[in-house]
Parts: C-alpha cells; sequence; structure tokens
C-alpha cells in the first residue's frame, strides 16, 4: 500500500514508531506459523527490542510452532489493544535456537509459570526479524463507536482513526 493510499497522516517512519510502541505496551500478540497446509496461531508473550530490531519469545523445545518455523520461517505477530481499539500486524523471519545467554538475559519472574529457571534446558528463544507492519491506530473505543453511529446514521463514511503500512 502506497503511502497516498494509507489512511493517515502519518510518514512511515511513524507508523513504524507507533507499531513498535504498541508491540512494546501489548506484550501478548497471537503468534501464527504455517505447517506447508495450515496457519497455526497461540497466544505467546513477547519481549520488543527495537534497538536489536528483534522480537523474541520464550518456549519450550517441543512444539509444532518450532518445527513450523525451522520449514517456514515466515510468522505473524498479531497485537490487538481492545479498550484503546488499537491493532498491530508485524510480518517477519524467525529462528529458534537454545541461545543460553539470550535466555538468561530474558528470562522474568513471569516465566516462573512455565519453568522452574532460566537454566531449564528446555527452554528455547524464537527470535523474529520484523519485516513489515500494518497499524490500526483508534482515538479509543468511544469515539470509534460513537464514529460508526455516526456514519450509520448519516450514511457518511466512519473514519476510525490511523491505518497504515511501514517496512520495519
Amino acid at each position: 500500500m502506497a503511502h497516498d493510499e494509507q489512511h493517515t497522516d502519518k510518514t512511515p517512519a511513524e507508523i513504524a514508531d507507533r507499531i513498535w510502541e504498541l508491540a512494546d505496551d501489548l506484550d501478548f500478540c497471537m503468534f501464527s506459523t504455517w505447517d506447508g497446509e495450515h496457519l497455526q496461531s497461540r497466544p505467546l508473550s513477547s519481549r520488543v527490542f527495537r534497538d536489536q530490531h528483534a522480537i523474541y519469545f520464550l518456549v519450550s523445545a517441543g512444539g509444532d510452532k518450532n518445527s513450523q518455523i525451522e520449514s517456514y520461517p515466515e510468522v505473524n505477530l498479531s497485537y490487538a489493544d481492545l479498550k484503546g481499539m488499537d491493532f498491530v500486524s508485524i510480518a517477519g523471519k524467525a529462528e529458534v535456537s537454545n541461545d543460553r545467554a539470550k535466555i538468561a538475559e530474558l528470562w522474568s519472574d513471569f516465566d516462573k509459570a512455565w519453568w522452574d529457571d532460566a537454566n531449564d534446558p528446555d527452554i528455547r528463544v524464537i527470535t523474529v526479524t520484523p519485516e513489515r507492519g500494518e497499524l490500526w491506530d483508534s482515538p479509543g473505543r468511544l469515539v470509534a463507536f460513537a464514529t460508526m453511529l455516526t456514519a450509520a446514521i448519516t450514511g457518511g463514511e466512519a473514519d476510525f482513526g490511523d491505518n497504515g503500512t511501514a517496512v520495519l
């Protein structure tokens, strides 16, 4: 989508900034992989490091997602803030590794829900390198619904805020 086709007055750089910001703020995303026949999505907690141009996930060594990533590294991350009516989609390449230093760096007390500590040999890290993203950034739920209602009553077009894409 070219910038002039987008529904925003933001520049691609501003859209990219907002995509990174929302991904960092929202934490959980639906992490989608491809198995050669079907898409599969699951909720995962992300660690967003824009300065490293990476989004990290701690996962268990087993599981379909790891083998799917090895065969088909293209993934999609979908973030949603239903209260703010903000949505982000990030596409990129993923890699699964057993980088113990990175696992220790990313470890938090929250991870104790799945593993005893960062030294658990079952932990792997998925690194996603974002390539492109899309943003739907509304002025908030109440404004969005009021805009929708007004458009329905008047027959006008609803303006739900910014929608744009960016190379990440």
